[in-house]
């Protein structure tokens, strides 16, 4: 995931204040600015439906091994109110839900391991209520080398299966593209047979719009072919000038780019994905120095007009 830069709270506050399109109007002039009084972050500039920006807590992936309470206080300290979840950094989640709930945080989502959704769906489920996760999804099917026909098929049964199982405890699940499903199938990819083969009132999707572009596919075209199938949204971008393509599902930290600096037109997929009702759009960021773009993506998030 390449070298990340470890930064005090109190430094990447002072990133973060400096950046003037960060702060709500309300703030300026405040003596402490970054505040969890403060307006939550929005995606979007002007009057209107403005989503509020939520984060993905693997963001911050480095801090937490070390510092997971200081790390929410420094989610919430951006103006951030809703996250989704990737692990629990060894509480229990009742403790991580008390540690949420005291930064100001509200998990609105929450990935699961394919194990623990196979053979455990009690403990997801117990987990889910306990952390008041409305959604529960899985970002990686089990595969070894190139994904195949036979690889999705199997995802299809799986997916059904989980989301039958999480619909009756009243919990939707999702799957999480990640780059290795467009091999080419029929007149499109397993990644269509993936969609159009699990029962839409059991199975939805989460859009990484990176691990959407990286392979060739557009993420507008892609929410408009599937109207109703993509409910939540990772916001991540790649430098200028990497080739797309690529089936590998991951890119180095290296190649990845702060929101507004990389190769997704924006604009256009918040306006499809709102137009389509997403619900819910985390920021993930993948860089060397989340503690710096973070707030860079925020900023750019919340001027862009569409």
């Amino acid at each position: 995931m390449g070298r990340f830069r470890h930064r005090s709270l109190a430094a990447v506050l002072a990133v973060f204040v400096a950046a003037p399109a960060c702060r709500p109007a309300s703030s300026v002039g405040s003596p402490s600015p970054m505040t969890p009084a403060d307006n939550v972050r929005r995606i979007g500039s002007g009057e209107g439906s403005r989503p509020p920006i939520g984060i993905q807590l693997y963001s911050f992936r480095e801090m937490a091994k070390t510092d997971p309470v200081g790390m929410l206080r420094l989610v919430r300290s951006m103006g951030i109110t809703q996250v989704e979840t990737a692990g629990m950094y060894g509480m229990t989640a009742e403790h991580f839900a008390d540690a949420l709930r005291s930064a100001g945080l509200r998990a609105t989502s929450m990935h699961a391991d394919y194990n623990d959704l196979k053979n455990h769906p009690d403990v997801v489920i117990a987990n889910a209520r306990a952390l008041g996760a409305t959604y529960v999804g899985l970002a990686w099917y089990p595969h070894t080398g190139a994904f195949t026909e036979s690889d999705a098929r199997k995802a299809i049964a799986d997916f059904n299966q989980f989301g039958r199982t999480l619909k009756n405890a009243g919990i939707t699940f999702f799957y999480h593209d990640h780059g290795y499903e467009p091999v080419p199938y029929g007149n499109g990819t397993l990644l269509d047979l993936i969609i159009r083969e699990t029962d839409p009132s059991l199975v939805t999707f989460e859009m990484d719009a990176l691990w959407t572009w990286l392979p060739g596919v557009d993420p507008v075209a892609l929410i408009k072919k599937y109207p109703g199938r993509f409910r939540l949204m990772h916001i991540k971008d790649m430098k200028p000038g990497i080739a797309r393509g690529s089936l590998a599902a991951g890119l180095p930290a290296e190649q990845q780019a702060a929101i507004g600096e990389g190769q997704i037109n924006w604009p256009a997929v918040i306006e499809a994905a709102q137009k389509d009702g997403v619900e819910y759009y985390y920021l993930e960021d993948e860089t060397p120095d989340p503690m710096v773009n973070v707030p860079k993506s925020i900023a750019y998030l919340e001027q862009i007009k569409f």
